[in-house]
């Protein structure tokens, strides 16, 4: 069992990353992680990454789930949005080092994923990765994130 069994994880996914989603969510499950499905529902080509990923990233940013993997065709969209969004700190993630270390040094809470460009087992590694992860708390790592924080409070992201 994962040390993550009573945490909420977010996921979504447009056409592009349906299926890989589909399979995610699955061996998720398995593996007694509790999902909560952000959508799509249903496969149809002619939906928007926004409007799945925006739902996903203020869950993620309201702390209403524990960190959230979002998946569009490239991942690059999905990202793009994610980081929009006030308290979301999001990347799109093709490397084993890159899924934990990205929780471990930036606090990442939203991994991207690109449906037509990960394979499904290697999208399994990376989000368990992801999951498993924890934040450092280091305090160059506090440091950088206050900048960040600073960032979006000037901002109005």
């Amino acid at each position: 069992m994962n040390k993550l069994s009573n945490k909420k994880i977010g996921i979504c996914a447009d056409h592009g990353g349906f299926e890989l989603k589909e399979k995610i969510k699955s061996f998720l499950t398995k593996d007694n992680f509790e999902l909560i499905d952000f959508g799509a529902n249903v496969l149809d080509t002619n939906d928007d990454y926004t409007d799945f990923v925006i739902p996903l990233s203020k869950a993620v940013a309201a702390g209403e789930v524990f960190r959230g993997i979002a998946i569009c065709g490239s991942g690059v969209g999905a990202c793009i949005v994610g980081n929009k969004v006030a308290g979301v700190r999001a990347a799109l993630i093709q490397d084993y080092f890159s899924a934990h270390q990205g929780v471990e040094d930036d606090d990442m809470n939203l991994i991207c994923l690109g449906g037509r460009i990960s394979g499904f087992a290697s999208a399994e590694e990376l989000a368990i990765a992801f999951l498993n992860a924890e934040f450092s708390g280091a305090e160059r790592h506090l440091r950088r994130l206050q900048k960040i924080q600073e960032l979006e409070n000037n901002w109005g992201g």
